[in-house]
């Protein structure tokens, strides 16, 4: 599977910094992933849909951390790109660094645990 297209949509917020949308294969789409300031620094939080009990369930997520580096290393790089296009100060990132190693350097987190319904999905507390 393939990631042809990234497109970012920077935000002036304190931890959100972008919203992003992916593209697989020039025929799949995933929308609504967020560039987040961690305490580590920058990470991409997949697309989630809030539950009545106020936890968050991912909507769409990677299955493997292979995946999950190939998308976060995409997005961060065009989100970097994005901030040059437009002149906009980088945010502090801490750890990370906004090019294509950002996978790679955030790889020591680890994946969520398997949603206890199916095994396909997670859910997170509020963001």
């Amino acid at each position: 599977m393939e990631i042809t297209e990234v497109r970012v949509f920077p935000v002036n917020e304190e931890k959100l910094k972008a919203y992003a949308t992916i593209t697989f294969d020039r025929c799949f789409v995933v929308r609504d992933l967020k560039v987040i300031q961690g305490n580590n620094g920058l990470f991409v939080a997949m697309p989630s849909k809030k539950r009545k009990d106020g936890t968050f369930k991912d909507t769409a997520h990677p299955l493997n951390t292979e995946t999950r580096e190939k998308i976060e290393s995409a997005v961060l790089a065009e989100y970097r790109g994005e901030l040059e296009r437009t002149g906009a100060p980088p945010p502090d990132v801490g750890d990370r660094k906004l090019d294509s190693s950002a996978a790679t350097e955030g790889a020591d987190e680890p994946d969520p645990p398997p949603d206890e319904d199916n095994g396909t999905g997670t859910d997170t507390q509020g963001e």
